[in-house]
């Protein structure tokens, strides 16, 4: 991959998963704001931007969504006297910890009027997971 390349890409997803502003991507990789904004109208970076976050809050939602249903399940076989799956309580207590991060996360952000609200999952929260939940290697580590 040529450098412009490297320069191009790494800009994109500046703008577009890290939610950097048009200047602040020009500081980053060293490139004029008018470079920039070209590149963002001919790639689309915004449309991706929004496909990006939409897909991100979707996740999210299905996570919360998820957690209940396993939750209920587990409070199902409790209340019923049934035997509870092993590997069903093992994720719920994993998952528990991630879902009250993001809740105080929200609640952060919410309080603090100079911060930029993020939508969806941030890639932090997806490394999270992967490592916690899916028992991935670090990205730092493969």
């Amino acid at each position: 991959m040529a450098n412009s390349e490297i320069i191009l890409a790494n800009a994109e997803r500046f703008y577009v998963i890290e939610r950097m502003t048009e200047k602040e991507v020009a500081q980053q990789v060293g490139v004029h704001e008018r470079t920039i904004r070209r590149w963002k109208k001919e790639h689309n970076w915004d449309v991706k931007k929004d496909q990006y976050f939409q897909t991100a809050s979707l996740f999210h939602k299905e996570m919360y969504n998820f957690a209940r249903k396993l939750m209920l399940s587990i409070e199902y076989d409790l209340d019923n006297g049934n035997e509870i799956n092993s590997s069903r309580m093992y994720t719920f207590t994993k998952i528990l910890p991630l879902i009250t991060k993001i809740k105080d996360y929200e609640e952060h952000i919410k309080n603090d009027s100079n911060a930029k609200i993020p939508e969806g999952i941030t890639p932090d929260f997806v490394e999270l997971i992967e490592t916690e939940i899916l028992g991935m290697k670090p990205k730092n580590e493969r």
